[in-house]
């Protein structure tokens, strides 16, 4: 199954671990897209593009239009929801314009500890 993984990590963090990545030969098993703080996770993941990306997981490739008719929402919101989703680089975009949530899982890692 093809997971990617959402987690908050600092800047530095981030870099850690691309160099550890770069300088291993193991292939990873889930792609993972990082955040620099849980506010700026849940300002991107909304309520409805949650719901936006569960319709999309794995779904393959579609139209925003069929997006929008899946979600059972207007298409020019379900456009903004995506710009903003392709802006994080969650969704891609094909070749024929089409957009794809090319996963088949998500999951969500943040540790919430005392200030």
């Amino acid at each position: 199954m093809k997971t990617v993984i959402l987690d908050v990590r600092p800047p530095d963090e981030l870099m850690a671990g691309f160099l550890r990545a770069w300088n291993t030969d193991k292939q990873q098993r889930s792609a993972r897209i990082s955040f620099a703080s849980p506010e700026l996770l849940w300002k991107v993941l909304t309520l409805k593009r949650w719901e936006l990306l569960k319709a999309l997981c794995g779904a393959g490739p579609v139209s925003i239009r069929e997006a929008a008719r899946r979600v059972k929402r207007d298409v020019k919101g379900v456009h903004g929801d995506v710009v903003a989703l392709l802006d994080a680089g969650i969704l891609s975009r094909t070749e024929d314009g089409e957009i794809e949530f090319p996963y088949e899982a998500v999951k969500v890692e943040f540790l919430l500890q005392a200030a």
